[in-house]
């Protein structure tokens, strides 16, 4: 009797096993990430993420090479040009932060024609067969004018900073800032490009101030608050509400402000670290697994209250940010299906 149930036992240990899936080894894979931009601090830090999570799964026998290449210059052409290398290198998976959501569709088709897995993330492809992760910048736009109408329900004058001319993340936020603003008492009298950079955006600001009305608030996109600020600060102006993008100028300025006056605001951008759930997304489709094409991940926001505590963890230079987990990407993966 004892006999039969062992055997019945391994009988069917031996069935689970054959009808469960066989998970491919990755430890020979090579990943390349191709960026488009690095002149400000989010896509430092977003490098600095992708070293760090990336090179510990090379070191761990995870992957063969995680290697990190930017274009010179912000230009698709460029970063066309750069896939194409990556292709005759033999990369088996390309992760795209890219300069423009169609202009390297035909670079990206390429890849996938030779078997590469493709995977874009913040600046997103439109390419089929490409995967992608964003967060959904429209609603990051209309969140900011949410957050104002609450503060201002008479409404008033509103500057937007807009960041690089012709990305899909520019365009997407100010598409929701544009579309929440129909619906209340605000009026966007001025637009500028601060390329998401503090420097650029103070000198922006700065141009376009002495035509401008008395401001309720600034509309940001990230990396340009504490440059509007700057700017602002330089004029007779009362200081507006400046929407922060989570640079740790931006929140240290907010900190400095809140203690002095009270002075209140929010901030809210993508977390850097998503190209670390970019890396782990690739890496699991070589894995064999089955992972939807569309995946959305949270902005990350810091209120009042919150404002210390994301100012501490946040370190000089830097963002606030938020790095992925193998398991933090199975469970995105697991949340699309």
């Amino acid at each position: 009797m004892s006999n039969r149930v062992k055997f019945i036992s391994t009988a069917a240990i031996l069935a689970i096993v054959a009808a469960s899936p066989v998970l491919a080894d990755t430890s020979d894979k090579r990943i390349a990430l191709s960026n488009n931009y690095a002149g400000n601090s989010w896509r430092q830090a977003m490098l600095e993420s992708w070293d760090k999570v990336a090179g510990a799964a090379v070191a761990d026998g995870v992957v063969a090479a995680a290697d990190a290449f930017t274009t010179a210059e912000n230009q698709a052409t460029e970063q066309a040009a750069q896939i194409q290398n990556m292709i005759l290198q033999g990369y088996d998976a390309i992760v795209i932060n890219a300069a423009s959501p169609t202009s390297l569709n035909g670079a990206v088709k390429e890849a996938c024609d030779a078997g590469i897995t493709v995977v874009s993330f913040d600046g997103i492809v439109t390419e089929p067969c490409a995967w992608r992760i964003a967060v959904d910048f429209r609603q990051m736009g209309r969140d900011q004018v949410t957050y104002l109408a609450a503060r201002y329900p008479d409404g008033g004058n509103l500057l937007e900073i807009r960041g690089l001319a012709g990305v899909f993340v520019d365009d997407e936020i100010s598409a929701g800032i544009h579309e929440q603003v129909a619906d209340t008492n605000f009026k966007i009298v001025g637009s500028v490009n601060g390329d998401w950079a503090q420097d650029v955006a103070q000198k922006a600001v700065a141009g376009i101030l002495p035509s401008l009305p008395e401001l309720v608030a600034v509309v940001t996109q990230g990396g340009d608050g504490y440059g509007a600020a700057q700017a602002i600060a330089a004029t007779d102006r009362e200081m507006p509400t400046i929407i922060m993008g989570n640079r740790q100028d931006e929140l240290a300025w907010w900190a400095e402000q809140k203690a002095a006056n009270g002075y209140e605001t929010t901030s809210l951008s993508i977390a850097p670290g998503v190209s670390t759930l970019a890396f782990w997304v690739a890496q699991q489709i070589l894995d064999g697994q089955e992972v939807p094409k569309d995946l959305s991940v949270p902005f990350l926001t810091i209120d009042q209250d919150g404002l210390e505590a994301a100012l501490e963890t946040t370190p000089a230079g830097s963002v606030a940010n938020v790095e992925y987990s193998l398991d933090d990407a199975k469970a995105v993966i697991e949340a699309a299906r």
